[in-house]
């Protein structure tokens, strides 16, 4: 491969991974809306603060989806750099559970534990993919 085809190959993986930190960051601060939701929820919002920590967990749950595909992209990316290892991310899902119907205390705190399970794999997508980025922006210069 020649140094030109190189530097064209980092600088597409560096675009596909800022594509995927803006999905990433997006899906954190819809995942942190809905934790702050889902406390006010917990300790008695109502069905107003359960309705919007739903909607914010549905967003974040979009933001993800979109996450995913931006993260195959720049794996693929990645592979066409020789020296880069396959990006091993798992991002899963955000499980909505229906606890508008299941109303108490043990639905609310399983829909917290999810929301903060999805909001740690997040952050540390966001850390991975930056630190590759950072290493892609490195070699880009040399």
């Amino acid at each position: 491969m020649t140094e030109a085809r190189r530097r064209q190959e980092i600088e597409e993986a560096v675009r596909a991974g800022e594509k995927a930190l803006i999905s990433l960051r997006a899906a954190r601060s819809q995942l942190e809306s809905a934790r702050k939701w889902g406390v006010w929820d917990m300790i008695g919002g109502g069905l107003i603060s359960s309705m919007i920590k739903h909607s914010r967990i549905d967003d974040a749950s979009a933001y993800l989806e979109s996450a995913k595909m931006d993260l195959k992209i720049f794996q693929r990316e990645l592979k066409d750099i020789s020296d880069f290892s396959e990006l091993g991310i798992d991002i899963g899902g955000v499980l909505s559970f229906a606890d508008l119907f299941l109303d108490g205390i043990v639905a609310d705190w399983m829909v917290q534990r999810k929301i903060d399970e999805a909001r740690r794999q997040v952050d540390g997508g966001i850390v991975k993919v930056e630190l590759l980025v950072g290493k892609l922006k490195a070699q880009k210069e040399v």
